[in-house]
C-alpha cells in the first residue's frame, strides 16, 4: 500500500419532518462505483432526536466477554449489527434501529468493550484494545447469537470493526455500510510522520500516549468527550441530556484502560497480543473487502477522515460512496438516522 493512502486512511481517526428529510434524503450527493440495485423503499423521515431509549437491554456471554447490547426488530428478521465508536454508544443509533425494525430487521446494538454494561468474564483478561480484538468481539457475539451472517455497519471504531470483519471474515458479512469508508490500519502506518496540520487533528492521540494524558481523560471523561464531539460535529446542536445518555456508557470501569490501549497500540507505543499477530499481519497489507459496500460521509465532518478518492478502490464488489448534506459532522447516524438507515437498507439489496 502507497505512503499517500497510508497518510490519507490515518486522517480518519461523529425542524420539522419535511426539512429533516430533504436533508437526509433530498441532499444526498453520490458518486457510483459498481452500483447496486438503487429501488429500495424508501424509509420515512425521522427527527433526529425523536427515540431517547432502546428500553430494557440484554445481556450475553461472548468469548471474552459479557456483551450489553439492544435487540430490537423481529427476532426472526434479516440481522443487521451497528457498531458504534469512541466516544460515543449505543445511542448513536437509537432512531436509527426503529427505523430498521419496521422495515423488518432484527438489529442488534451491542456496547463495544470498555463501554455501558459491556464486562470482562476474567479479571486477568488484558484490557485489550487493538484494533483487531475489537472485531474478534462481534465474532463472538454473532456466535453466542446463532448469527450466521449480518449486514454489518458502524462510524469511527465501529465502521473499522466492521471492515475488519467484512475484509477477513466475508461468508459472516452480508453487507457493510461504513461511515468514513476503509479505516483498516496497522501500527506500521501509524508510525509514519504526517504534515503538521494534519498531525494537529490527532492532538488527544499524543496526549493519550503520556500518563499526564491517560490521568486527565480519566479525571474529566465527560469534559473530554463533550469537546470530541463538538469538534467532530461542529453544526450538531445537541443538547445537555443527548450528551449524558451516552457519557453515562464511559463510566465503564475498564474504559480508559481500553480507550488508552487503543490509541497507544496505534502508534506502536502499546503492544498487543501475540495471539492476534497474524490477524495483524493480514489486516496490515491492507486486504480489499469484496462484500457490497455504501460507504458514507458528513458534509461537516470535524473528525480526521480520509478523502473519498483515496479508499474507492478498496472496495471491490458493488459499491456506492454518499456525502450526506446538511451540516452532518461524525456522529453520522445520530446526527442523520434516516441516510444511516437508509443506506443498509439500499446495500442489502445491492
Amino acid at each position: 500500500m502507497s505512503e499517500q493512502i497510508d497518510h490519507e486512511r490515518r486522517r480518519f481517526l461523529g425542524t420539522a419532518a419535511a426539512i429533516v428529510a430533504a436533508a437526509q434524503l433530498g441532499l444526498i450527493r453520490s458518486a457510483n462505483s459498481q452500483p447496486g440495485n438503487s429501488q429500495s423503499k424508501q424509509l420515512p423521515p425521522i427527527n433526529p432526536g425523536t427515540n431517547t431509549s432502546f428500553g430494557a437491554l440484554k445481556q450475553i456471554n461472548a468469548g471474552q466477554l459479557s456483551i450489553g447490547y439492544a435487540d430490537v426488530g423481529p427476532s426472526d428478521g434479516a440481522p443487521v449489527i451497528l457498531l458504534h465508536g469512541w466516544p460515543y454508544d449505543i445511542h448513536s443509533f437509537v432512531d436509527v434501529a426503529p427505523l430498521l425494525a419496521r422495515a423488518g430487521y432484527r438489529v442488534i446494538v451491542p456496547y463495544v468493550r470498555g463501554y455501558g454494561t459491556t464486562r470482562f468474564l476474567a479479571s486477568d483478561t488484558p484490557r485489550n484494545g487493538q484494533q483487531s480484538v475489537v472485531a474478534v468481539d462481534v465474532i463472538e457475539l454473532m456466535n453466542a447469537l446463532n448469527i450466521q451472517k449480518a449486514t454489518i455497519a458502524g462510524f469511527d471504531w465501529g465502521a473499522r470493526s466492521a471492515n475488519i470483519v467484512a475484509a477477513l471474515w466475508p461468508e459472516r458479512c452480508k453487507a457493510l455500510v461504513s461511515v468514513s469508508g476503509y479505516l483498516i490500519g496497522s501500527q506500521q502506518a501509524g508510525q509514519l510522520p504526517l504534515p503538521p496540520q494534519a498531525e494537529l487533528q490527532w492532538w488527544y492521540q499524543y496526549y493519550f500516549a503520556t500518563e499526564r494524558g491517560r490521568a486527565g481523560y480519566d479525571k474529566y471523561r465527560r469534559e473530554f468527550s463533550k469537546l470530541i464531539w463538538q469538534l467532530a460535529s461542529p453544526k450538531w446542536t445537541f443538547d445537555d441530556a443527548t450528551f449524558e445518555r451516552s457519557a453515562a456508557a464511559f463510566d465503564n470501569p475498564d474504559h480508559v484502560s481500553i480507550v488508552i490501549h487503543n490509541y497507544r497500540w496505534r502508534l506502536g507505543l502499546a503492544q498487543g497480543e501475540a495471539k492476534y499477530d497474524d490477524l495483524e499481519k493480514r489486516l496490515a497489507a491492507a486486504p480489499v473487502i469484496a462484500v457490497p459496500t455504501i460507504t458514507l460521509e458528513g458534509d461537516a465532518n470535524g473528525a480526521p477522515h480520509p478523502d473519498a478518492s483515496a479508499y474507492a478502490r478498496k472496495f471491490s464488489g458493488k459499491y456506492e460512496h454518499r456525502v450526506i448534506d446538511g451540516g452532518i459532522g461524525h456522529n453520522l447516524p445520530q446526527e442523520a438516522p434516516q441516510a444511516f438507515a437508509q443506506a443498509i437498507v439500499d446495500v442489502d439489496r445491492f
